[in-house]
Parts: structure tokens; C-alpha cells; sequence
């Protein structure tokens, strides 16, 4: 046996609120209400529907539904009057076809329907990936932007070659400069010497 649900009751101060009020636990979850209509799955209906307008859209229906009608009208034609069940106007018949066209139409529109929100999910999806895209092929431009930045001032092969071949120039230059200055020619000895004798 489950015990009822118990109710709290709070004093309210005299005055104009002096009645009681009555407050439910909040500990515990409110009682079921009954439902004036039946309760479904959306989703499952939706696949439901979705099935069934994939198969309303294929020629396998229009073949079993054109054999259908076929059939029916050769049996309430052809047959002995007392196993027709529907006579010439077909009533029945459009009945029947206006019957499935009435449910038709409004399970197409929710597959259709489902199929735009799945659309509208998927074009929301590609266009954050390709905002996401836009912003990484924006931080590579910067980034190869700055390597070429950076690389302008490396120095490359060509330009280390040539500055080494200045330097040799250079260093030849001064060495042949150094050795014209060492090298002290005879006549020069003999003028230094007398030079130095005075």
C-alpha cells in the first residue's frame, strides 16, 4: 500500500491572508494527471512518416496501387452481381482513394517537414565549420605572413656566400697590403741604415 502524499501545513500571519493555505512537499513528485489525448513518441511517428512517404514516392507503390484498382474494378464489373460490393459509380472505391490521399498528403508534409529541419540543422552545422575554416585559413595567412617576414631577414645561402667571398677580398687585400709593407727593398735597407747612422 503507498501512503498518500502528505501536506504541509503552514500558519500564515492573522490579517488579510488569514486563511490556511495548503503546500505540497516538494520532496516528491507531483501525481499524474490524466491526458485528454493519447501520448506518442514524436520521434517514432516521425520515422513512421517518413517511411511511408518514401514508399508513396516510389513506383512500386503506383504499380500495387494501379493493380489495386484494376483488380477492383474488374471484380465489381466482371463478377456475378452477388459478389460485387461495389457497383458501377465506385463509390467505395474513391472513397477508399480519397481516404488514403486525405492521410497521405499530411504524412508527406511531416516528412518533408522533418527533412527542413534536418537541412536547416546540417546548413547551420556547414556554416560554423566554415566560419571555423575562415578563421584558420586567416591565422595560417598571418603566420605565413610572418615566416615571410622572418625570412626576409635570414640571411640565405647566396647572401652568406657572397659576404664570405667579400670578407676573403678583404682579408686578401690587407694581407697583400701587409706583406708590400714588410717587404723592405735593399736600396731602401742602406738609405734606412745611414738615415740611422746620422
Amino acid at each position: 500500500m503507498v501512503p498518500e502524499r502528505e501536506t504541509v501545513r503552514e500558519r500564515v500571519p492573522a490579517g488579510a491572508t488569514a486563511a490556511t493555505r495548503h503546500r505540497t512537499r516538494l520532496d516528491q513528485p507531483l501525481p499524474r494527471r490524466p491526458r485528454l489525448f493519447p501520448e506518442y513518441d514524436p520521434e517514432a511517428f516521425g520515422r513512421m512518416s517518413e517511411r511511408i512517404a518514401r514508399f508513396i514516392g516510389t513506383g512500386r507503390f503506383l504499380v500495387w496501387m494501379t493493380v489495386v484498382v484494376i483488380v477492383w474494378i474488374a471484380w465489381n464489373t466482371l463478377m456475378p452481381r452477388h459478389l460485387r460490393f461495389d457497383e458501377y459509380p465506385f463509390i467505395f472505391l474513391t472513397l477508399a482513394l480519397s481516404l488514403q490521399a486525405s492521410y497521405a498528403a499530411p504524412l508527406i508534409l511531416l516528412a518533408q517537414n522533418r527533412q527542413d529541419d534536418r537541412d536547416r540543422v546540417n546548413l547551420e552545422q556547414d556554416r560554423k565549420q566554415n566560419e571555423r575554416s575562415i578563421a584558420d585559413t586567416e591565422y595560417l595567412t598571418r603566420e605565413v605572413a610572418a615566416l615571410r617576414i622572418g625570412l626576409g631577414e635570414v640571411a640565405t645561402r647566396d647572401w652568406i656566400r657572397s659576404e664570405l667571398q667579400d670578407v676573403v677580398k678583404e682579408l686578401e687585400e690587407r694581407q697583400n697590403g701587409h706583406r708590400r709593407e714588410h717587404v723592405v727593398f735593399p736600396a731602401e735597407r742602406s738609405r734606412g741604415r745611414d738615415a740611422d747612422d746620422r
